[in-house]
């Protein structure tokens, strides 16, 4: 047995383990506010030594009070493992189910420090996406999945492992909720008291599900709505060399947009205040160049524009200030967006102009009202320019970060003539929601749990040969999604998105998904894949999230704000196959904006996992489908009327569609 398995199979240690400090180094989460009573500080710690024998209760009490408050949470960083924290073959973890094996290995891709944004702390992306509280929980649940039966079940609340429960192997091997918080307890400021006495945690989507696979899952998503934003501004047979997509962001997710820029084949200018956040993109190759000068950056541009060039620009600086230049320079934006965190505003979500990034952190915990009101001044200016140049023809669309929602509260001009709606489309309402989710196409994704890139190689080959037959079978309304995803996979490894596990992403719809999941899984029975395939996918899908300012934001029957979709979304996958699921409050969009679920599954060639594929798959997409059809979405309508046709057995509500002058002068 290694020292690894050892370590792992121990849990919370027997000895008190020396004292240690978060690193210097790194790129460390933000301070968090002061936001406890003194009682309520004392009840944080008491809640923290719960993991705890009391004889060590005097030595760490003084040291969780410290870290509450030195960094606003406690994160129990002495128990931090020292092992390498990284996807390790499913092989070398000690589990007495292979099910529990991926999952461990889906734990620690998700705080690999190369995936994640801020690993001491245990979050993945988004600023405060955690996938634990703290370092006890990691060390309990992986100790739990080590014990784990198949006739067990892990109940996960918020990151705290309540414990292994009797069920059956039909039955999700772990159950996983994050902040269900009741309603009227679910602002933001609640999540900052409750996460600081260490009650609930913010799951972002795929952080708190295990189910992260590196900026690789938003590329694709990006690559996507940038191209076909692109289509939307420029003349069929024109090329996007040479034109500009300016935007903001290089964290976690939004690490993403060069990439996708450079896939999409334009110019993407990404401005990123945290110079680590930039450099690790730059370093990772996932941007081309970095500059830290503004004059310099519209010289470059103008260069970049010249010679029709497809290349990707990072600004260490704040995107305000170049969303001014460039329109004191005449330099024209095709596309603007802007995907800085802006579910987390006031705590490292979103960086004020004027004010450094330094700054900014202390100003943030020291004076939390004042940076408040410098953040909502920094985007009443940003969205003011952002409308001069769109009054010249820019494009500009809410990239599902409450950009829009944010700048709308700060009393920025940003609402339409109704003073209802936004000036400006999100992207799902303009580009993913018509043209995938409400035909069933979105972010499927699998992790080969072998680590090996030639069982890589073999599934994305596998995938390309099922998509190119469905293609030349398909309706003409979807012969546009399959080629861009065709072309995907094609070109998935010469783009090199792989960061951490041997993971990869393809937006399918439910025949495809479960096509290719069905071709991987007899390829696992055959030996031409060594090791199970974890299938996933992002909460950002056709059903696993209602969210009406992104996911949900094509929905217009008025049931954007209801969240039945994704509870019965998570309810209907947990009985049908899935190996783990998982329900939150909170994501891209904020604490208390949206409600998503997820799910994982393990393939591992068996013709149970056949059986389970096929109806889980089905279903996880189909239950979103049948939703936005009832609201009328013509594209939703045909999707599950073609759907019913195909399957038999569904048998779906369709709503009688209302002729408009009907409805005249009733009211």
């Amino acid at each position: 047995m290694t020292e690894f398995q050892q370590q792992i199979l121990q849990g919370i240690p027997e000895q008190l383990p020396p004292k240690k400090s978060c690193p210097k180094n790194g790129n460390p989460a933000p301070k968090r506010k002061d936001v406890l009573s003194k009682e309520e500080k004392k009840l944080a710690v008491q809640n923290a030594l719960r993991y705890f024998p009391k004889a060590w209760h005097k030595a760490l009490a003084q040291e969780f009070a410290e870290e509450l408050k030195t960094y606003g949470r406690i994160y129990m960083h002495r128990f931090k493992p020292d092992y390498e924290m990284y996807a390790r073959p499913i092989s070398e973890y000690p589990a007495k189910t292979h099910q529990a094996a991926a999952i461990m290995l889906m734990i620690q891709n998700n705080l690999d420090p190369a995936v994640a944004q801020h690993p001491e702390e245990l979050i993945t992306y988004g600023g405060n996406g955690a996938v634990f509280q703290n370092w006890a929980q990691y060390l309990l649940t992986m100790k739990y999945l080590t014990e784990m039966t198949e006739e067990q079940t892990l109940n996960m609340y918020s990151g705290h492992p309540m414990g292994l429960f009797p069920s059956s192997k039909e039955a999700p091997r772990v159950v996983v909720t994050n902040g269900m918080m009741i309603p009227n307890y679910s602002k933001p400021d609640d999540w900052e008291k409750n996460n600081a006495l260490g009650v609930t945690q913010y799951g972002q989507m795929t952080a708190g599900s295990y189910m992260y696979i590196g900026p690789q899952g938003i590329v694709h998503g990006t690559a996507i709505t940038v191209m076909n934003a692109f289509r939307k501004v420029l003349q069929k047979n024109e090329s996007p060399e040479g034109k500009i997509f300016l935007t903001a962001g290089l964290g976690g997710m939004s690490g993403a947009q060069p990439k996708a820029g450079n896939i999409a084949g334009g110019i993407t200018i990404c401005a990123e205040v945290n110079p680590e956040a930039a450099k690790k993109r730059h370093n990772q190759g996932w941007v081309d160049e970095l500059l830290v000068d503004l004059d310099l950056l519209v010289v470059r541009t103008k260069e970049a524009v010249e010679n029709k060039e497809v290349v990707s620009l990072a600004y260490i600086g704040n995107v305000v200030d170049v969303w001014e230049r460039f329109f004191e320079e005449d330099v024209f934006i095709h596309l603007g967006s802007d995907q800085t965190s802006l579910h987390n505003p006031w705590a490292g979500g979103y960086y004020p102009v004027g004010l450094s990034f330094e700054a900014s952190n202390a100003m943030m915990v020291e004076n939390p009202e004042a940076f408040k009101e410098k953040v909502q001044e920094s985007l009443r200016r940003q969205i003011t320019a952002i409308n001069k140049h769109t009054a010249k023809g820019t494009y500009f669309f809410d990239y599902g970060n409450a950009f829009l929602l944010e700048v709308s509260r700060a009393g920025g001009d940003v609402m339409a003539e109704n003073n209802i709606d936004f000036r400006y489309p999100s992207y799902v309402q303009d580009i993913l929601g018509p043209m995938c989710f409400d035909y069933g196409f979105g972010p499927f994704r699998w992790v080969c749990t072998s680590g090996d890139p030639k069982d890589l190689q073999k599934t994305d080959a596998i995938a390309l040969e099922v998509m190119k037959k469905i293609k030349s079978e398909a309706p003409e309304e979807i012969q546009q999604q399959m080629q861009d995803n065709i072309k995907w996979i094609s070109e998935a490894e010469q783009n090199k998105l792989v960061v951490g596990s041997q993971a990869r992403i393809l937006y399918a719809d439910a025949e495809g998904r479960s096509k290719i999941a069905d071709a991987f899984n007899t390829a696992i029975a055959k030996g031409e894949i060594s090791a199970p395939v974890v299938l996933g996918r992002d909460h950002h899908d056709v059903s696993g999230t209602d969210s009406p300012f992104r996911e949900t934001s094509n929905i217009y029957d008025g049931s954007k704000f209801t969240a039945d979709m994704a509870i019965q979304n998570v309810i209907g996958d947990s009985f049908r196959g899935a190996t783990w699921v998982s329900i939150h409050n909170g994501g891209g969009v904020g604490w208390g904006e949206v409600i998503n679920g997820g799910f994982g599954m393990v393939l591992d060639g068996s013709e149970e996992a056949s059986n389970r594929l096929k109806k889980m798959l089905f279903f996880d997409v189909n239950n979103g489908i049948s939703r936005r059809s009832w609201a009328r979405n013509k594209e939703a309508r045909f999707a599950i009327e073609r759907e019913m046709k195909r399957s038999p057995n569904l048998k779906v509500t369709l709503p009688h569609l209302v002729e408009p002058d009907i409805l005249d002068d009733l009211f």
